[in-house]
């Protein structure tokens, strides 16, 4: 029995929502994002909150029930507040900055890295060694900050790479002689 998905989803303030069938639409002061529930899952708005509900009592709607109740309840909160993700620089000569829309990035490479954000992702370096991802899609702005850390990761032994922000690097010892 899923504990999450009993509770209902509530529509925050200046958040509008709508239900039909399996697809649940809200629009917000950020935008607009749409989540399509599967077959196995009963969607309902009242009282100004979507009840999540299993359609059987099978193992697989009850599996996608909490599941289901969590995107919406993210959709909600990206079309209001919106989602970001904050990324650190650590390393001599790293650092990045904006070409227009685009991330230039200087990790130790021979050349510079440029990456182009998708559609809906807005990216600001306010100093050198920070990296600002915002959007409204949580998914988007996660993948999105996974793909820069990606180019170079941090590593264990003099913490030199992109981190996330509240992410800890366990540090090594080097070689003794």
């Amino acid at each position: 029995m899923s504990r999450i998905g009993k509770k209902p989803v509530q529509v925050p303030a200046g958040v509008t929502a709508s239900v039909d069938g399996q697809k649940v639409t809200a629009k917000g002061p950020k935008g607009e994002l749409v989540f399509v529930a599967n077959d196995d899952i009963k969607l309902a708005l009242e009282d100004g909150a979507v009840s999540v509900q299993p359609a059987n009592e099978s193992k697989d709607a009850r599996s996608k029930w909490g599941m289901s109740r969590t995107m919406i309840e993210n959709i909600f909160k990206g079309v209001k507040d919106g989602y970001e993700r904050k990324l650190e620089i650590n390393g001599v000569g790293y650092r990045a900055s904006m070409q227009g829309k685009n991330l230039q990035l200087a990790l130790g490479f021979s050349h510079d890295v440029v990456y182009e954000p998708p559609q809906g992702i807005t990216i600001a370096v306010p100093k050198p060694t920070e990296i600002i991802i915002t959007g409204i899609n949580k998914q988007q702005v996660g993948q999105v900050a996974a793909e820069i850390r990606e180019y170079r990761g941090p590593e264990p032994y003099k913490g030199k790479g992109v981190k996330y922000a509240e992410e800890r690097i366990v540090r090594k010892e080097g070689k003794k002689k």
